[in-house]
């Protein structure tokens, strides 16, 4: 017997990223090199609709969610300032661990897919969303924007990072996390220094759509040698809180590796596994999977 689909609100997201810059250059989030590559206009960043699930994982979980949750995400078509967006969740019939979950525009559009769970009591989560897409990845051809790249190379290494309450994140995350939570889909006394210190971890915990932003903070710093000028776009993400939650303004040791390529019609892609560490016992905090989507069209050597 299936299990009832959790339903969220009707919310708006708010574009924060129409000022973002990479490699010197404006990103797809900006109107006018959104439509001069064929898209509506500059999109709002994929991760924001994760928090539309929390509440929902919540429900379903409590909070071993925000402890040991993991989200996993295909991004299916990108959303502009003004859409209006859904988030649901249903429970598998067989797996009481794992979730389907989607989101859909208020004319039926899909945004996302993918899968939420938590970990089974022999501390395994059931396979994901990105599981099942990686298993499915062919090798790609020959390259010609990520040809430098290879799977197994590790960034480069990096000093821990963290992520202040009124902390500016760069020019890939141009607001901080106050500036976020004034915006942010979903709120939750978990996330305001001022009542935080009455959750169960004590302290303000960073929102799951945030964890991406902390984990890109210094990506630029790894050296992948990516061609460019070229523009990139999130095409999967998967975050997972291996134990958490993550504490605003906590440092987080950070590693990270290539761990696919892959290539379609449009884009090349390379899949990076950041992973970010307590900076005393060296415990994993939380691992995340982007899948970084280089549009062919967008490179001229």
């Amino acid at each position: 017997m299936s299990h009832p689909i959790l339903e969220g609100q009707w919310r708006a997201p708010k574009q924060m990223l129409a000022d973002q810059e990479y490699g010197g250059h404006t990103s797809i989030h900006d109107d006018e090199t959104a439509e001069r590559l064929g898209f509506q206009a500059g999109p709002i960043e994929g991760p924001t609709h994760f928090s539309q699930f929390v509440p929902l994982l919540a429900e379903l979980w409590g909070d071993l969610w925000y402890e040991q949750g993991s989200l996993s995400s295909h991004f299916q078509n990108m959303c502009v300032e003004g859409d209006r967006v859904k988030a649901f969740a249903q429970l598998d019939s067989e797996q009481p661990n794992l979730a389907k979950i989607w989101a859909e525009k208020e004319d039926g559009t899909p945004v996302l897919t993918g899968t939420a769970s938590v970990p089974d009591p022999q501390h395994q989560h059931p396979e994901s969303e990105l599981d099942q897409r990686r298993a499915r990845l062919t090798a790609p051809g020959s390259l010609i924007i990520l040809e430098a790249l290879s799977v197994g190379q590790l960034g480069a290494a990096e000093a821990p990072v963290r992520m202040g309450f009124d902390q500016h994140m760069g020019a890939l995350y141009p607001f901080s996390l106050k500036e976020k939570l004034d915006k942010i889909t979903e709120t939750s006394p978990y996330y305001e220094p001022a009542e935080a210190s009455r959750s169960p971890w004590g302290a303000a915990i960073i929102p799951l759509e945030m964890i991406s932003v902390l984990a890109e903070y210094t990506s630029h710093k790894a050296n992948w040698g990516v061609k460019g000028p070229a523009i990139g776009l999130f095409a999967d993400l998967e975050i997972r809180v291996v134990n958490g939650p993550l504490i605003v303004d906590t440092p987080y040791a950070i590693h990270r590796e290539i761990v696919a390529l892959s290539e379609s019609k449009r884009t090349e892609s390379y899949w990076v596994k950041t992973t970010l560490s307590d900076v005393d016992t060296g415990d994993v905090r939380a691992e995340i999977l982007l899948n970084h989507a280089t549009l062919k069209d967008s490179y001229h050597p």
